[in-house]
């Protein structure tokens, strides 16, 4: 193995790394209490603290067909409440 494959497998190795390649790209963000983000990442933390911008949230709830949406420019959002981060697939 090449000293160059090396560093790039080494680089790899963090789940974290798997965010730093999402980073200024499209991201849904799943959330406890039945709540979805979608927006371009800015940045994270260790923590999965993580910022987004052109920000849409989207909320569900029983009974309702459709979720409720709210649009925001730039959001913080804890890590805490962090259930699933995932490429926008669209």
């Amino acid at each position: 193995m090449s000293a160059v494959q090396t560093e790039t497998k080494s680089q790899l190795l963090e789940p974290l790394d798997l965010i730093r390649f999402q980073l200024d790209e499209v991201v849904i963000v799943k959330l406890r209490g039945g709540r979805e983000m979608k927006g371009r990442l800015q940045g994270f933390d260790s923590h999965c603290n993580i910022v987004l911008s052109e920000a849409e949230e989207y909320i569900y709830s029983v009974g309702d067909e459709q979720p409720q949406t709210k649009k925001t420019e730039m959001v913080f959002v804890r890590g805490d409440s962090v259930i699933l981060i995932s490429p926008d697939s669209q």
